[in-house]
């Protein structure tokens, strides 16, 4: 028996979830952009020529790295919430405050390394 919910396109995009909707769609977001980096990794290994070069290219750009940066950090970070609150069930009621924590520990982390990579980017 599947759930009967009709709940349109529209009204789902106008739900305002906040932090925990935001972090599960980051999170998604960070799962899908890891598996493109180890797919776009593997097939530049795989394909070669100007066409693994080019992928090549596409991975170490300072762009790209930042995104993927940004991916595997906020889901290791998310998933490391996720895992302390199933663990101690008796945190979810401080479910707000943990993804509080969560931020302040990936801003600065995050914003370490997008100055890094920019710096070495821009050959500073």
């Amino acid at each position: 028996m599947g759930l009967k919910r009709n709940v349109s396109l529209a009204t789902g995009l106008k739900y305002k979830g906040q932090g925990p909707m935001l972090t599960f769609v980051l999170h998604r977001i960070g799962g899908l952009g890891m598996a493109v980096f180890i797919s776009v990794h593997i097939l530049s290994s795989f394909l070669g020529g100007d066409l693994g070069k080019f992928l090549n290219d596409v991975y170490e750009n300072w762009a790209f790295q930042i995104f993927i940066f940004f991916c595997v950090l906020f889901h290791a970070i998310n998933g490391l919430r996720i895992t302390i609150l199933d663990l101690w069930p008796k945190l979810l009621e401080h479910q707000r405050e943990a993804i509080w924590v969560e931020w302040a520990v990936f801003i600065p982390v995050y914003s370490f390394a997008v100055f890094v990579i920019l710096t070495t980017a821009l050959g500073g």
